[in-house]
């Protein structure tokens, strides 16, 4: 496993794996607040659920990252969460430097190969927003990227769920993920982002695919932003159909 250490700029911490590449942040005077733009994305999901019902979900993401997400989902939104990652220093590097909290009825961190847990009965059909951002100390390109890896989140999704997945990295191809991806859930059920400064592309998938009307989704992001002042407005900016490119 590679080495896991942060560093501090300003207000905001950094978490690295031996390496300049950054996995993850906390704003050190907001730690449960999400600090990356593409990780705020990342809750785009967020669109197509009922405010009201979110409390009531089951959030699962995979790769551990700082924990912005899995806090967030816990803390924030009140949901039932759970994170599996595979290199436990990870686990403990944001115990004790990025305030994840430990395990409770509502938070469970599972030290695990992502690709093996995912296809364990107990978690198909239990999941309404998967998170999947899985890079290693290169950051060069997703480490779990194949169409049977996207198959199996299918299955983990329950009938109005979503799996949200960063795109990112040198050698990574974002047209040939794209393929995979429309291969496992359908091109109809996929959305995107444009890719942020830094290159990270964020794309939803849908269990079910639904065209909500933009009328619909500017009311459904005005709420998130009141709710969680999550920048959801900016979002339907540059978030469309992958159809409609």
């Amino acid at each position: 496993m590679p080495e896991v250490n942060f560093s501090d700029f300003g207000d905001v911490r950094y978490l690295h794996l031996g390496t300049e590449w950054v996995q993850g942040s906390m704003k050190l005077d907001a730690p449960f607040e999400i600090e990356l733009e593409y990780v705020q994305r990342m809750m785009a999901w967020l669109l197509f659920a009922e405010p009201a019902e979110v409390p009531k979900r089951h959030a699962m993401q995979l790769g551990l990252g700082a924990g912005s997400l899995t806090k967030f989902c816990r803390k924030a939104l009140r949901m039932r969460t759970t994170a599996i990652e595979l290199n436990p220093q990870v686990v403990a590097a944001c115990r004790g430097w990025f305030k994840l909290p430990a395990d409770d009825a509502k938070l469970r961190v599972v030290v695990a190969d992502a690709q093996t847990e995912i296809r364990k009965p107990a978690w198909l059909g239990s999941v309404d927003a998967l998170q999947v951002d899985l890079y290693d100390h290169e950051a060069a390109a997703p480490v779990l990227d194949s169409e049977d890896f996207y198959a199996d989140c299918r299955r983990l999704l329950t009938e109005g769920g979503c799996m949200t997945v960063n795109l990112f990295g040198r050698s990574s191809s974002y047209e040939r993920s794209l393929d995979k991806i429309a291969a496992a859930f359908g091109e109809d059920a996929l959305w995107a982002f444009r890719p942020t400064r830094e290159g990270n592309t964020i794309v939803l998938a849908q269990r079910s695919p639904s065209r909500p009307k933009r009328a619909a989704l500017a009311e459904r992001a005005q709420s998130i932003q009141t709710r969680w002042a999550l920048p959801a407005p900016k979002w339907l900016r540059v978030f469309k159909p992958i159809a409609d490119r």
